[in-house]
C-alpha cells in the first residue's frame, strides 16, 4: 500500500476538512447535495471525481468502502464515512445530520 493507494488517498482527503463530498460534475445526485449542505450553512469540501486523474480508482475504491454498485455522490463528515445520498437523506430526516455537523465543526456560524 503505497502512496498510490486510492483508499488511503480518500481516508486522507476526508480527514482535512469537517465536510468532504466525493462527486461527479455530471452527476444530477450531486448538485442536490451540494445544495443540501449550502442551504445548511456548510461550506462542504468537494472532490470531482471526473477532473481527476486517479477519480476511477477512487470510485472504485468507494465502492468497496460502501460495499454498493452505486456510489456518487460518497459524503464523509468529520472524516467518517457517512455513505452515499440515501443515507445522508435519511441522517437528515431523522435528525443526525446536525448533530454531526455540530461535532465537526461544520457550520459558519
Amino acid at each position: 500500500m503505497g502512496m498510490g493507494d486510492p483508499l488511503e488517498r480518500i481516508e486522507r482527503l476526508a480527514s482535512e476538512n469537517a465536510v468532504v463530498i466525493f462527486s461527479m460534475i455530471t452527476c444530477c445526485m450531486c448538485h442536490a447535495i451540494k445544495r443540501l449542505f449550502c442551504g445548511m450553512v456548510v461550506n462542504p469540501t468537494v472532490y470531482e471525481l471526473d477532473e481527476d486523474p486517479r477519480g476511477k480508482d477512487m470510485e472504485k475504491a468507494l465502492m468497496r468502502l460502501l460495499g454498493t454498485s452505486s456510489t456518487i455522490p460518497v459524503v464523509f463528515i468529520g472524516g467518517k464515512l457517512v455513505g452515499a445520498m440515501d443515507r445522508v437523506m435519511a441522517s437528515h430526516i431523522n435528525g443526525t445530520l446536525v448533530p454531526l455537523l455540530k461535532e465537526a465543526g461544520a457550520f459558519w456560524l
